[in-house]
């Protein structure tokens, strides 16, 4: 890796999440317009991702992650290919900045559903700090890298394992988020709850697609604690899966739960269409641990307030799209991966 200068990475990216916490016109301009390049990317999806990740590049949280990783050493510089999701907005900005805050160059090779805002968040890198200038390069095709973290779907995964399989790599597949209920939660928990299941219109691999629930739940308190989320029916483009869904569900005779904008459906699956939340049953807390291990490859994150013992991430109601620096991707570890490059 090259020298790095950890204070001055750590003034820098606090820098950087300032001016994204207090956004100018330039990139309110772009916060408004990727509607127009991505329907999904409405206004308040994007802006907020940007103030998530303003939010995430504090001063004492960089001290905090930088201070677990050997990265002050004269290691020469690696170049890593990033193959980039775009699900939901700048949903690959922390593997860029794990690259680059770590020493190393990033290739990216950024999706064509999100690659104006990560460019424009990492102009706004360099006119902080010009010395990240050659820390990065756009790449409209991988050459040239000592390694790979590339992002994508359980079928995509086989080819980046095929193309990618002799160099050092991660490689990530599809996952998606559950909760677990105790029947006790309160109406704000609920509210909160379903910023974890429609935030980004349910797109992301943080957002809840499936809720544990005790045995004789009633879904009545729960929809509406949510029903202030209600707009998201105007969406055209996820109105358009709502309907397809519950038509599908009435024609087949489908039992399901349905409040106007948000179906519920009891499956055994953690992957539910889009406009639709899966839900299953457990009898204790050590049988929703138990399905929670069993699927744990699965999972990216839980959202829930009970005390379970598993490795999966645990947030509380609402705070699943809020990821913190250490908060990685399949609880794989990409600082310690770089660091050992």
């Amino acid at each position: 890796m090259s020298k790095i200068n950890i204070k001055h990475s750590i003034n820098s990216f606090t820098e950087l999440g300032r001016q994204l916490l207090a956004p100018d016109a330039v990139l309110t301009n772009l916060i408004n317009n990727e509607q127009y390049h991505n329907a999904w990317f409405t206004p308040d999806s994007v802006a907020e991702a940007v103030k998530a990740i303003g939010n995430m590049l504090n001063t004492a949280d960089l001290e905090a992650w930088f201070s677990k990783y050997d990265l002050e050493n004269n290691k020469p510089a690696k170049k890593v290919g990033l193959i980039l999701a775009g699900n939901i907005p700048l949903v690959g900005f922390h593997d860029v900045l794990c690259v680059i805050s770590s020493g190393n160059k990033a290739l990216i090779k950024a999706s064509s559903q999100d690659a104006r805002l990560i460019k424009a968040v990492l102009e706004k890198l360099v006119a902080i700090d010009p010395s990240f200038a050659d820390s990065y390069s756009f790449v409209e095709r991988l050459e040239g890298f000592d390694a790979v973290i590339a992002t994508g779907s359980n079928n995509s995964s086989r080819y980046f394992d095929y193309y990618f399989g002799k160099v050092p790599n991660i490689i990530r597949k599809n996952r998606n988020s559950i909760a677990v209920l105790s029947g006790n939660e309160t109406a704000e928990q609920l509210f909160d709850l379903g910023h974890d299941i429609l935030d980004y219109f349910g797109l992301g691999c943080r957002n809840v697609s499936k809720v544990l629930v005790p045995e004789g739940y009633d879904f009545t308190f729960f929809f509406e604690s949510i029903e202030n989320h209600k707009a998201i029916i105007n969406h055209h483009k996820y109105n358009n899966n709502y309907d397809y869904n519950k038509s599908i569900y009435l024609v087949n005779g489908d039992k399901h739960f349905d409040n106007g904008f948000l179906m519920v459906k009891e499956d055994d699956r953690l992957t539910s269409p889009l406009s639709v939340l899966f839900f299953g049953y457990y009898n204790d807390v050590a049988d929703a641990e138990n399905i929670i291990t069993q699927n744990t490859e699965n999972i990216q994150c839980v959202v829930s307030e009970l005390p379970l013992q598993i490795t999966n991430q645990i947030v509380t109601f609402g705070q699943s799209q809020q990821p913190a620096l250490w908060d990685y991707a399949d609880g794989v570890d990409t600082m310690e991966f770089l660091s050992n490059l």
